[in-house]
């Protein structure tokens, strides 16, 4: 009998010159009709990990053949860890290398450092230079690599090096998600989760119904969570697309996990595991500016914890914890004028971006860590 296969959906990125397709389906990564009328080069680049090369590079390779008469790769070290300078010199060097010209087309075939760097690089090099996300883990899928925002990490504080820069085209295929370990299944629902309370509360409804079958990662559900994500962050890209007002709301519990992931030193917690317990903590301190009541909170710490993700904050500092956060927090991307800024729900499935007092801010950390 043969399988049901769930239809291409294409989702527009509207950006005037600068728009753009995300396609999402299965089993597109492997074929060459998805990457058909992109920009025309004499040669592409893939840039992927030691981990993803060996599950998905010689499909794309194969897909790409009928358009590139070169085709080079660029393996990077796997993990948050490496998404550095050094690093990203790993990608100028095979360009200058390989004198790449700037028609080069880059493909940045991996999870969201991937992701971040190949469109740093893309942006850079020769002052820009044409790029293709094919995201491999959910959390790219539903977030990274959609609305060109591209960086690296300084210790000091996350994404903090980088530029807004789109890419081409986003092919998110379904299939890839399969072979994703639980964790980085669970950190890719955390982004999926956020969308709920900042702005459609009828999918956080139907991910809560719904949650089991995307644990299993079950195609047509799959497909729906995707399609939605994108959908919503496409509509706050098109409005703000250099986070300028509006589109900092796609950070809610972002403040909270950068921190998290700074302090801990970048690659101890997955991205949407320190997303998924800064959502607690950001909504812990909605309801304590009376914005959201306590009841919501509960759900939402609920449903966090269902999909595997922690709820309690690491205590980076025994001493004084919260100062520890405050410290790492006022090198965040939204604060104004030595101000930091939270994303906070303003009401069940919207959102505003506001200063908070201190001791607030402090005895939410507090409650929220182990």
């Amino acid at each position: 009998m043969t399988a049901l296969h769930t239809p291409t959906e294409t989702v527009r990125i509207d950006l005037a010159d600068r728009s753009y397709d995300i396609l999402i389906g299965e089993s597109l990564l492997g074929q060459a009709s998805t990457y058909s009328q992109l920009p025309k080069a004499a040669a592409a680049m893939i840039v992927t990990n030691t981990t993803v090369s060996p599950l998905y590079e010689a499909a794309l390779r194969q897909a790409l053949s009928g358009y590139y008469k070169l085709i080079h790769t660029v393996q990077l070290p796997d993990g948050e860890a490496h998404k550095d300078w050094v690093t990203l010199n790993l990608i100028f060097d095979k360009l200058l290398g390989l004198a790449c010209d700037r028609k080069t087309v880059l493909f940045a075939l991996g999870g969201g450092v991937v992701g971040d760097m190949t469109g740093f690089a893309a942006a850079s090099f020769m002052r820009g230079v044409p790029f293709v996300q094919v995201p491999t883990t959910l959390l790219a899928q539903v977030d990274s690599s959609v609305g060109g925002k591209t960086a690296i990490n300084h210790p000091m504080g996350k994404n903090m090096i980088g530029a807004f820069y789109q890419p081409q085209r986003v092919v998110c295929d379904l299939g890839v998600l399969k072979t994703l370990p639980t964790r980085e299944l669970s950190a890719g629902l955390a982004e999926i989760i956020k969308y709920g309370p900042i702005a459609d509360m009828a999918f956080f409804d139907w991910i809560d119904v719904n949650l089991a079958a995307l644990k299993a990662c079950e195609t047509r559900a799959m497909a729906h969570a995707v399609k939605r994500s994108c959908e919503i962050k496409a509509f706050v890209v098109g409005q703000d697309e250099r986070e300028s007002g509006l589109r900092a709301i796609l950070n809610f519990g972002h403040t909270f996990g950068h921190a998290i992931e700074a302090g801990l030193g970048f690659g101890e917690w997955l991205h949407g595991e320190a997303v998924g317990c800064g959502m607690v903590m950001a909504a812990n301190l909605s309801a304590d500016m009376g914005l959201i009541d306590a009841v919501f909170v509960k759900r939402l710490t609920d449903l966090i914890e269902r999909a595997g993700l922690p709820i309690k904050g690491p205590v980076l500092d025994v001493k004084d914890n919260a100062g520890h956060y405050l410290a790492h927090m006022l090198h965040d991307k939204k604060s104004v004028a030595g101000d930091i800024q939270f994303v906070l729900m303003d009401g069940l499935g919207k959102a505003r971006v506001s200063a908070a007092p201190e001791a607030m801010v402090r005895a939410v950390i507090d409650r929220c860590c182990a």
